[in-house]
C-alpha cells in the first residue's frame, strides 16, 4: 500500500534540514511542493534528484487532492512539502490528510522546522500553554472581530503577519487586546533574525518608524483574570453608558469596559443592546 508523508522543510537556514527528511523526498515516488522553483533550490542544494515533482498549493489543492489520493491508492508513496516548515499549518496539506484518512490511506510525518513553536520559544513568553492562530484576516472588519474573540484567551497567542500588515495589525491588536506583552519575531533561522520584546504599543512605535521586513511571528501574552468572578451584562451595560454619558463615544466606551472588565467587546456590545 502506498502512504503520504508530511515532511518539514527548513524554514530559512538549509542546514536545519534532517537526513530523514532528505533521503524521504529522494525515496518518494513523487514529492508535492507548493512552489517547484523554492523546493528545486532545496533539492539542488543537497544534490537530491526526485522521480517526480507536482506543484499542490491553494489554487488547485481541491483537484489536485483526489489525483495525489489516486496516486497512493496504487502504491506510490508521495511526499508534501510546503515552501517552508510543516505542511498543513497555514500552508497547503490540510485537504490531502483528511481524504487520505477517509480512505484509510497511511499518513506519516517527518518532523521538522516550525516557525511557530521557534518563535514561542525565543519571545520570553509563557509556553507552557499557547493557542497558534494563524493570519489574521486582510479585511479590518473580520480582522477586528477575530480579535475580539481572542480578548479572554489566557494562552500566549501566535499569530502570523505580513510586513505589508503588521503596523494595522498591531493597532488593532492593541485596541483589542490592551497593551499586553509580545514579541516580534522575524527571519527565523535567517541572516537578519530578530525578535523585537516589549509592549504591544512599543512593538507598534517601532514599526511605524521602520516597518519589520520579511516573514513575521507575533506572541502577545494572554487576558490574565483576578479570582473575582466576570461582571454580569447588567452591570457591563451600566459601566458603558456612564462612560458615554460623559462624552466617551461609543466604540471608546466599549474598547474601555472591555478591557478593564477582562471580557471582550462584543460583550460588552451584547449587554448594551439586551438593556436597551
Amino acid at each position: 500500500m502506498g502512504k503520504l508523508v508530511l515532511v518539514g522543510t527548513p524554514i530559512g537556514n538549509l542546514e536545519d534540514a534532517s537526513p530523514r527528511s532528505l533521503r524521504t523526498l529522494e525515496e518518494a515516488d513523487l514529492v508535492a511542493c507548493e512552489d517547484s522553483r523554492r523546493t528545486r533550490k532545496l533539492l539542488t542544494h543537497f544534490g537530491i534528484k526526485v522521480k517526480d515533482l507536482a506543484v499542490y498549493n491553494e489554487g488547485n489543492e481541491r483537484r489536485k487532492a483526489d489525483e495525489l489520493v489516486a496516486r497512493i491508492e496504487k502504491g506510490a508513496t508521495v511526499a508534501l512539502v510546503s515552501d517552508a516548515g510543516m505542511p498543513g499549518l497555514s500552508d497547503p496539506g490540510y485537504r490531502l490528510v483528511k481524504a487520505c484518512v477517509d480512505r484509510g490511506l497511511p499518513v506519516e510525518v517527518v518532523p521538522g522546522p516550525t516557525a511557530s513553536v521557534s518563535a514561542l520559544a525565543v519571545s520570553g513568553l509563557p509556553t507552557g500553554r499557547f493557542v497558534f492562530e494563524g493570519f489574521l484576516p486582510r479585511k479590518k472588519g473580520e480582522r477586528r472581530r477575530r480579535i475580539e474573540e481572542l480578548a479572554t484567551e489566557r494562552r500566549t497567542i501566535v499569530l502570523f503577519e505580513s510586513p505589508h500588515r503588521i503596523v494595522d495589525s498591531l493597532k488593532d491588536l492593541l485596541e483589542g487586546l490592551g497593551d499586553r506583552p509580545a514579541a516580534l519575531v522575524r527571519e527565523l533561522t535567517k541572516m537578519y533574525e530578530e525578535a523585537q520584546r516589549g509592549t504591544l504599543s512599543e512593538l507598534l512605535a517601532r514599526a511605524e518608524g521602520e516597518a519589520p521586513r520579511g516573514e513575521i511571528v507575533l506572541v502577545v501574552g494572554g487576558a490574565i483574570h483576578d479570582a473575582k468572578p466576570l461582571p454580569a451584562p447588567d452591570e457591563l451595560a451600566a459601566r458603558a453608558r456612564a462612560l458615554m454619558d460623559q462624552g466617551v463615544d461609543r466604540k471608546t466606551a466599549l474598547v474601555r469596559v472591555a478591557r478593564e472588565s477582562g471580557v471582550s467587546k462584543r460583550d460588552v456590545f451584547d449587554a448594551l443592546l439586551d438593556g436597551d
